[in-house]
């Protein structure tokens, strides 16, 4: 590669090699086209190496041409910032305002100078001084004014405290709950998908067996008019709810006898084996259709300005999401290539066009704000249940890295994504081909001129109702790879750290809410030490915590992390059960992961080896059950150990983490996996996995009961 383009990519942060997560650290290269194509997306241009040091020329300019940075993030303690200006205007007063976007309240700044650069561009002469605010503020963000000769500049300033927010429960004991994939509950009542009634009763379940913490999938908006692309990792908003987990019978416009003609077809619903998107979203759509013209026609005035209110609050994102979801329903099927193909005045929400085009179909734009107005009283309602019952920490939500690249919230604002790419996971050890996500990935350069609101938006979502969230793959704070849509790989972009960082302190802070990171895979070398500084806890689970990597032994609990949210697996692992007979290796055999047999034949050897190493493990630990001890190998035909889920739960929630989440697919011995990554709905039903059993009939279990009991002992 040349050296100006290299030199070049460096300073966007645009990888040109990076190390993969392997044992043996394989070295990656990442050709001149595809580095070419993220400059140019970061507009600039590195086609030939004279571009290339021009662009590098203009890149070094850039700060020294405009007076001040679109925004300033900032820690408490180190409030700094910096002006440019002509340097006749070197010895001039600087009078600098802030507005607090919190209260109102107006301060004049007093700053102090810490330094001064000087640089000549096309033969003038600049000036940057490097400023210190003296006062004290409060976290949170402000609107700067910087008054200099008569002149006026805006910017903002967010400043950050040193650490993310700490539930003082945390410090106080080691705290337990439930990891849940909301829509695998089953229930006498539900339509065959877990909803947000069974998420308020599974509260009570939670607070009765003595947890404080729910973990549950992302709950955003998916795709309205194809329901089967069911992931909860690739929604259309990651700033609102599915409305496939609202309660019918629980909305308030029902009456009973509605549902009197359905009843056989509710129970065949609850009965199948997987979730029935296809048939239980569009009937779920034609009730509440009905119920929105009752609403419309209904008298109940409270309902009315509760509803008002509720659109008033969510105010200009609510409406774009409501004209999207109706323009989207017009051409979903008969446009293709997404809002992209559409016609060019419908492909940017401020243009006079979509105003008017809003204004024509006002009731099914309005449909779409009440689903979420319903979606939203019925969550709250289930985090009103969280306070009754007096959880610590309540829910713990799941923040997905990325957004469907045609989905409401990339049309919304288009040019905070990185156009023509989406995020995914580069080649490894599992994936030799790489993971192509599709998702759209954030423009650092454009996040940042638009003072990060895209990002902030996003973090105070799905804190609502949160005392935790867990952010999904959170090394996109620091880079993500990013792939050309027409290209099989990608590279790493880089993002600013320290900026995205402090942005999620201040949310986590003013949301009063604790912030954990999904890290597994490949870590950059100290992010985690910049993630513990920053309070931000870890996760860890059994499979990972071992000597020399995935396949050494397993380490003992006392090793674990203490500032951790643990659990033995996640949705994209196979659950315990499964695991044991290796059954997940049948399936990647069949979804064409393993690539033959022979390679096939040799995992299920490792398989057998690691199960050895699990009952070592175990038996060092002695954490067997008392009445249901180890009685033999179980390695050649003896089948599922009595007492197997007790004794590993057992294993994991003895450890130092904080907070310990068990899954329900294991306490009930699940052998089937939510998840399959790489592979599509053709190849393994993925995110349609139930529950074996009704939450009803949950607190009497005798797996259930023996498990809670035997967490309750080491924690």
């Amino acid at each position: 590669m040349d050296d100006k383009l290299k030199s070049l990519a460096d300073k966007l942060g645009v990888l040109t090699e990076y190390y993969d997560a392997g044992q043996d650290r394989k070295k990656y290269e990442i050709d001149d086209e595809t580095v070419k194509f993220f400059i140019k997306k970061f507009g600039y241009d590195g086609d030939t190496p004279e571009a290339a040091e021009h662009s590098l020329e203009k890149f070094e300019n850039r700060r020294w041409q405009r007076t001040l940075e679109a925004v300033y993030v900032v820690e408490q303690g180190n409030l700094t910032l910096d002006i440019v200006t002509s340097s006749e205007n070197k010895d001039k007063q600087i009078n600098l305002q802030s507005i607090s976007r919190q209260n109102g309240n107006v301060c004049n700044l007093d700053v102090e100078t810490l330094s001064e650069e000087e640089r000549e561009i096309n033969h003038c002469r600049y000036i940057k001084k490097n400023l210190k605010i003296k006062n004290e503020l409060d976290i949170g963000y402000y609107d700067l004014t910087l008054t200099l000769n008569d002149a006026k500049y805006k910017s903002v300033l967010a400043v950050a405290p040193q650490k993310c927010y700490q539930n003082k429960a945390l410090d106080e004991k080691k705290l337990w709950g439930f990891a849940l994939q909301l829509y695998a509950l089953r229930s006498e009542r539900n339509w065959g998908v877990g909803d947000f009634t069974d998420l308020k009763n599974f509260v009570d379940i939670c607070a009765k067996a003595g947890g404080d913490v729910i973990g549950l999938n992302p709950l955003n908006i998916l795709e309205h008019n194809f329901p089967e692309n069911a992931s909860p990792y690739s929604s259309v908003s990651r700033l609102f709810l599915n409305p496939v987990y609202i309660d019918i019978e629980k909305v308030p416009e029902y009456k009973e006898g509605d549902i009197i003609g359905i009843k056989a077809q509710l129970k065949e619903f609850r009965e199948a084996e997987n979730i029935r998107y296809e048939e239980i979203y569009p009937l779920k759509i034609k009730f509440m259709e009905s119920f929105y013209a009752r609403f419309k026609n209904s008298k109940e005035e409270n309902r009315r300005k509760e509803f008002d209110d509720f659109c008033k609050r969510e105010g200009d994102e609510l409406n774009k999401l409501a004209v999207f979801l109706t323009a989207y329903e017009e051409r979903c099927r008969s446009v293709w290539g997404g809002w992209r193909a559409w016609e060019e005045e419908l492909r940017n929400p401020y243009n006079p066009a979509v105003k008017a085009y809003a204004e024509a179909h006002k009731d099914r734009v309005d449909f779409y704000k009440y689903l979420q107005f319903e979606a939203f009283r019925q969550f709250d309602l289930a985090a009103e249940e969280v306070k009754k019952c007096g959880l610590k920490i309540g829910f713990y939500r799941d923040l997905a890295v990325g957004v469907g690249q045609d989905s409401a919230e990339s049309w919304s604002d288009p040019d905070v994504f990185i156009a023509d790419a989406g995020a995914g996971a580069p080649p490894d050890a599992f994936f030799p081909g790489g993971q192509k996500w599709g998702l759209g990935a954030f423009n650092p350069f454009v996040l940042k001129e638009k003072a990060y609101e895209p990002l902030i938006k996003i973090m105070r979502a799905n804190m609502r109702n949160t005392g935790a969230l867990r952010i999904d793959h959170v090394m996109s704070l620091m880079r993500l790879y990013v792939i050309p849509n027409d290209r099989p790989l990608g590279t790493y972009i880089m993002y600013n750290l320290q900026d995205m960082i402090n942005i999620v302190a201040i949310e986590s802070c003013l949301n009063r809410c604790v912030v954990a990171g999904e890290s597994l895979g490949n870590v950059p070398d100290g992010f985690l030490d910049v993630l513990a500084r920053k309070n931000i806890y870890s996760l860890s689970v059994l499979w990972a915590e071992r000597a020399a990597g995935w396949g050494g032994d397993f380490n003992q609990p006392e090793t674990y992390p203490e500032r951790a949210f643990t659990s033995v697996g996640t949705h994209d692992m196979a659950p315990l059960k499964m695991w044991w007979f290796g059954y997940d290796i049948a399936d990647m055999r069949k979804a064409d992961i393993i690539p033959n047999d022979e390679v096939m034949s040799n995992n299920y050897h490792e398989r057998e080896n690691d199960r050895a190493k699990l009952l070592k493990a175990l038996d060092v630990s002695g954490l067997w059950p008392e009445d249901r001890p180890r009685r033999a190998d179980y390695l050649f035909g003896e089948g599922y150990p009595e007492g197997m889920a007790e004794a590993v739960n057992s294993f994991v929630a003895s450890c130092p983490s904080r907070v310990f989440l068990a899954e329900l697919e294991n306490i009930l011995e699940v052998d089937k996996r939510q998840n399959l990554p790489g592979v599509d709905r053709d190849k393994h039903p993925n995110w349609r996995r139930k529950l074996p059993l009704d939450l009803e009939k949950l607190g009497n279990n005798e797996m259930f009961v023996r498990n809670i009991k035997a967490i309750k002992r080491v924690r």
